[in-house]
């Protein structure tokens, strides 16, 4: 293993040389402000996207090497992260008060949000979505001709629509809709003719990704229109 001795506090120079020198791959590195998302990997062909709050510039050795060892073995506990993370919440900044009122409840009648989300972030996403992710409020008498699923940049949560939370709505659809909104969360939009376009070539591509996509679009057919 190639050995590579750390000086803190780092720069983002410094700091992006060491994660190319331990994982062998170019890494695009951003640092940002975010009180959402403290740390995000993304892997695209060999390049290594990372995006992480500041905070980490004065992180340890063994902070550094837990993420560059993830960054290798794309798996494995995080500890040493993770008490980073605690021990300096006073470094991110508070968020929007709207933030605050968002009640999050994983555990439906029929469906648990939270193990559906984690069994599609391993299976398609590495593990690297950080989104929060909960039922909506709301009745559960009708589905058609609502807003089934969305996802907020501004408080990184996707919220689900309780409506789906019922007996004759199969898994493969709840499903179909939380990895929909979990690709928003990882996907730029774009700008076209001055007009915001959220659902991009790019994305209907990564969707039909998913390996229970016709399945899942049959019952919306039948059901939802």
């Amino acid at each position: 293993m190639f050995q590579f001795k750390l000086h803190f506090s780092n720069t983002r120079d410094s700091l992006k040389s060491y994660l190319e020198k331990m994982t062998g791959k170019p890494v695009s590195l951003v640092l940002t402000d975010n009180a959402t998302s403290l740390i995000s990997i993304r892997r695209k062909n060999n390049l290594v996207s990372i995006r992480m709050h500041w905070m980490f510039l004065n992180a340890g050795d063994e902070i550094i090497k837990e993420i560059a060892c993830f960054i290798k073995t794309k798996k494995g506990q995080t500890p040493h992260i993770r008490k980073f993370i605690r021990e300096n919440q006073t470094c991110v900044k508070e968020r929007n008060p709207k933030s605050r009122q968002i009640r999050i409840c994983t555990q439906g009648r029929f469906y648990n949000l939270r193990e559906i989300f984690n069994a599609l972030n391993s299976e398609y996403f590495e593990g690297n979505i950080t989104a929060l992710i909960t039922w909506g409020r709301g009745n559960t008498h009708a589905v058609k001709k609502r807003t089934l699923g969305s996802y907020s940049k501004h408080t990184n949560t996707i919220l689900i629509n309780s409506v789906l939370d019922r007996r004759n709505v199969p898994n493969c659809f709840i499903r179909y809709v939380v990895y929909h909104e979990m690709l928003h969360s990882i996907m730029e939009e774009k700008i076209e003719n001055g007009r915001r376009s959220v659902h991009t070539p790019e994305f209907w591509k990564r969707e039909r990704l998913f390996i229970e996509y016709e399945k899942a679009v049959s019952w919306e057919k039948r059901n939802l229109h």
